[in-house]
């Protein structure tokens, strides 16, 4: 039996930030996803189902507190 690969989304839309945690968890092996805004990171986890979900409070469009609640409604993703 292999080890179970984990997956997370990163949701921020400073590029920078979202590429320095993007290497650092695939250095842990973390497959990972990406989004620079709300709608994106609801598609991800609609699509993928990470196991957590890193999301930033400001965002364009969407903020991240309604994206958390849209998330809530359907999913209990940490």
């Amino acid at each position: 039996m292999g080890m179970r690969t984990y997956s997370v989304l990163v949701v921020d839309d400073d590029e920078k930030l979202v590429k320095l945690l993007q290497s650092y968890f695939m250095q842990e092996n973390y497959v990972v996803y990406t989004a620079d805004n709300g709608l994106t990171a609801l598609e991800i986890v609609n699509q993928q189902t990470p196991d957590i979900v890193i999301l930033d409070l400001m965002l364009p469009g969407i903020d991240g507190l309604e994206v958390c609640r849209s998330i809530r409604k359907y999913n209990d993703v940490p």
